[in-house]
């Protein structure tokens, strides 16, 4: 059974300070339980969460799902997230995707079998000049090409 840690536990009573609503707090009270959980978000972390905020499991889960910055499974130790909206698809996200997928011997979603990389497809990443990119962890990587991503990916290995 998942439980917050001390100091998550505070951070969440923190962020609970700084709104007038609870509910405002749900999405970062929900990056710290997700950073705590190695990277995911269950019905366990939403259980822990809503005892702590005093507020409802729905309306945790409803957030939760509706933000794809929430993984609902388990992730690989390297999260790629490559950006898929407007600009990005323009200049070959789709490709790159399927690309990074192939390489990979995975589909959109899954970890590779030696559960070192997971590839999803996220919404805007706010890099639309340097279309298209992703996100790995914290750092992104702008202007790809197949060979580029790989590039990259391979230096994680």
């Amino acid at each position: 059974m998942f439980q917050l840690s001390a100091e998550g536990k505070q951070k969440v009573l923190n962020e609970l300070k700084r709104y007038e609503s609870k509910q405002s707090a749900v999405l970062p009270a929900l990056y710290i339980a997700q950073k705590e959980n190695k990277g995911h978000v269950n019905a366990e972390v939403i259980k822990e969460l809503s005892k702590v905020m005093e507020i409802s499991e729905a309306h945790i889960n409803e957030v939760c799902t509706f933000y794809t910055m929430y993984n609902k499974q388990a992730i690989g130790t390297h999260h790629i997230q490559v950006c898929r909206t407007l600009s990005c698809m323009l200049n070959g996200a789709k490709e790159l995707s399927e690309h990074i997928c192939s390489e990979l011997n995975v589909h959109l979603g899954e970890k590779t079998t030696d559960g070192k990389f997971t590839v999803t497809e996220v919404e805007c990443l706010g890099s639309c000049g340097t279309a298209p990119m992703m996100q790995i962890g914290d750092k992104y990587y702008e202007n790809l090409t197949n060979e580029s991503a790989m590039s990259v990916i391979r230096s994680l290995k």
